[in-house]
Order: structure tokens, then sequence, then C-alpha cells
């Protein structure tokens, strides 16, 4: 005896896998708190998206463009970061997005950095530390980079000139696994373009 499956068979099999692997990918995903107030502002201030780069190896990081600091006649603040360039990093707490009195401080430093370089155009990248999940920590970059944002539009910085992109947990600072490393990875870093 053998068996055939008709065109109705075949149909009715992919649509039922079709369904099976859509629940599956979508099922279990923790969302992080939106901010108050993001969703209106974002839609209407994003920009354009760079040329297509080569494709990188590692997962869910875009590109960017050759973007590096001014050059050698900029002054960084006396607490730049180890990456290098004239703006120092800020720090978050474990799963959030709000910023504190220090993070707030450097960034009203890099508001009065930017008024006096008024050509300098500002990618701010938000990154976490390894824990949770790809899809989570993408989210909660975002809101790092656009809360850091936000706050250097507040201080007069004008918004065409700040880029937020997310790199969750995929670039971290640190690759170490401990708390200190964590801590580190917690941030927003701004890449400064002339």
């Amino acid at each position: 005896m053998t068996l055939s499956f008709g065109p109705e068979r075949w149909r009715t099999t992919g649509i039922v896998l079709l369904v099976a692997a859509s629940l599956v990918a979508c099922g279990g995903k923790k969302r992080p708190p939106v901010l108050s107030g993001a969703g209106d502002a974002s839609a209407s201030t994003k920009a354009a998206p760079p040329a297509p780069e080569p494709a990188d190896t590692r997962p869910d990081v875009d590109r960017l463009a050759d973007e590096g600091a001014l050059g050698s006649d900029t002054l960084a603040p006396a607490d730049a970061n180890t990456e290098g360039g004239p703006l120092a990093d800020i720090h978050f707490d474990l799963d959030s997005s709000a910023l504190g009195d220090a993070a707030r401080q450097t960034l009203g430093q890099h508001a009065e950095w930017l008024k006096a370089h008024p050509t300098a155009r500002v990618t701010v990248e938000g990154h976490c530390d390894e824990r949770g999940t790809v899809d989570y920590n993408l989210a909660l970059g975002e809101q790092r980079a656009r809360s850091a944002r936000e706050y250097l539009v507040g201080l007069g910085v004008a918004p065409d000139r700040l880029r937020p992109v997310s790199f969750g947990k995929e670039k971290p600072l640190d690759p170490a696994s401990n708390e200190a490393a964590w801590a580190r990875n917690r941030r927003a870093h701004f890449v400064v373009a002339g």
C-alpha cells in the first residue's frame, strides 16, 4: 500500500507548520518598560538609515559608517571614557533607562561641548550588559540612547545632530561576566563625527 499526498494535503500541512513556527518565534519574550512620551517623538525624529555597508558577521548589529572623533583639535572632558572621543559615556542601573544625577551632569557637559562645536554630529549608542534576551536588550539599549538624546535636546542641542542607535548586548566594553563588567556595559556611548 502506498501513501500519496495531493495538493490539498500539502497545503494544509504547510499552513499547520507555518502557524506552529510563528507561535514558537513569538512566545515568551519579555519587553522592557516604555518611556513616557518616547513613542510620540520617536516616529517623527527618525533619521534616514545610512547607506548599506558590508554585512557584519555578528548577530543583530548594524554596521555604522566611519564615524570617529573630530580630531586632535577637540578637548575631552576630564572624565572622558576609555574608548576615546571627546564625550564620556554615561551609565544606567540594571533594567533601567532612567538618567541618574551623574549622567545628567555629564550630559550637561556634553551639551556645552556640542554648542561650542556646532558642526559636530553624534551617534548616541545604547548598550546593555549580557543578561537578558537579544530582543529585550536591543529595546532597552534604544530606550537608553533615546533617553540621553532627549535630555541633550532639552538642553538646547538640535535634534538632527543626535542619532540614537542600539547595540543591546552585542558590543560589550568589558567582556567579563561579573557585576563590575555589567555595570560598565550598561551605558550610552557617544560617537562624534565632524
